[in-house]
C-alpha cells in the first residue's frame, strides 16, 4: 500500500511539473488597424490601446498613431491619436500614457486624449518597449542602441550600456526588478548592474514579456512564437504562427482575467487568447 502511495505521490508530483499550458482564442478584431505593434490595457477605462505603425518599423514618416479597441474585440478608433512616427511599446502612470517613438517617448494625456508631452530621448536610435514603475519612473529599451533608459521628471538616463546585450527589445518592471529581452534570451537586472539569465533558446526576435505568476512569464516574439517560460528556465510554446506569418509582437497580458493580447503587426489585427 505504501508503495502504490509513493507511485501516485510521484506521478502527481510529475504531473504538475509537466502540466502544459496554452491559448484558446476568444476574438480577434477586424483588420483597420494599421500594423498594431503594441497592446495596452487600461483596466480602469476597461480599453485596449494599441500602438500603429501603419508604415515601415522605423520610418519617420508621421503616419503613427494609437488605436482605442473594446474588451470585447471591437474596434473603437484606429486612430484615437495621431502625429506619431513609428511607435511601440507603451505603459501608464496616473492618466498619461507613455509611448515609444523613435528618439522620443510622446506623453498622452488620456483624460483629454491628446499628446501633452515629447520626451526627447538624446544619443536613442529606435526606442522599442516601455515599462513604468508605480512611481512613474519610465523605462525604455533603445534596440539599435543597445541600451535601456530610465526616465525620471523628464529626464533620461541611461540605466544600461552593456556589449553583452545584442538588441534589447521587451522590458518590464515587476517587484522591484527589471527583466529585460535580448536576442532569444530573458535576464533581470541585478542592484549591481550585471545581468542575470533567466531563460535563452527563444526565437531572436523576442518582443514583449509579461508577468503570469511567482517566477512565470510570458514571452512573445515578432516571428510569431509565444512562449510561456517557468521559473526555472525551462519554456513551451503556446504559439507558433511562423508558418502562416503571423506575427506576434507586444504582448499585453491581463494576469485577472488571465487573458494574452497579441498583436499580428502585418495582419492589421489584434488577437484575445485565455491562458488555460
Amino acid at each position: 500500500m505504501k508503495q502504490l502511495v509513493s507511485i501516485l505521490l510521484f506521478t502527481s508530483i510529475l504531473f504538475t511539473a509537466t502540466a502544459q499550458h496554452q491559448l484558446v482564442k476568444l476574438w480577434e478584431t477586424d483588420t483597420t488597424l494599421k500594423v498594431p505593434e503594441s497592446v495596452f490595457i487600461d483596466h480602469k477605462n476597461s480599453v485596449l490601446y494599441v500602438s500603429n505603425i501603419d508604415g515601415q518599423p522605423w520610418a519617420k514618416d508621421g503616419k503613427g498613431s494609437i488605436g482605442k479597441v473594446g474588451m470585447d474585440g471591437k474596434v473603437i478608433t484606429a486612430e484615437w491619436i495621431t502625429g506619431l512616427q513609428a511607435p511601440k511599446g507603451m505603459g501608464m502612470h496616473k492618466n498619461h500614457l507613455y509611448v515609444a517613438d523613435l528618439n522620443e517617448v510622446v506623453v498622452i494625456d488620456i483624460t483629454k486624449g491628446a499628446i501633452v508631452d515629447r520626451i526627447v530621448v538624446d544619443g536613442a536610435v529606435t526606442l522599442n518597449d516601455i515599462s513604468v514603475e508605480e512611481n512613474g519612473t519610465v523605462y525604455v529599451s533603445d534596440s539599435r542602441g543597445r541600451k535601456v533608459y530610465s526616465i525620471e521628471n523628464k529626464k533620461a538616463t541611461v540605466l544600461l550600456d552593456t556589449m553583452q546585450l545584442k538588441g534589447p527589445n521587451g522590458v518590464l518592471k515587476h517587484k522591484g526588478s527589471l527583466y529585460i529581452l535580448d536576442a532569444g534570451s530573458m535576464y533581470r537586472m541585478e542592484k549591481n548592474g550585471s545581468l542575470t539569465k533567466l531563460a535563452d533558446g527563444m526565437e531572436a526576435s523576442t518582443d514583449g514579456v509579461e508577468h503570469v505568476t511567482g517566477g512565470d512569464y510570458i514571452v512573445s516574439t515578432w516571428i510569431g512564437v509565444v512562449y510561456y517560460v517557468n521559473a526555472d528556465g525551462t519554456k513551451q510554446v503556446l504559439l507558433d504562427g511562423r508558418e502562416q506569418k503571423i506575427n506576434s509582437a507586444d504582448i499585453g497580458y491581463d494576469a485577472a482575467k488571465r487573458i494574452v493580447y497579441v498583436p499580428t503587426f502585418w495582419r492589421n489585427s489584434v488577437v484575445a487568447y485565455e491562458l488555460k
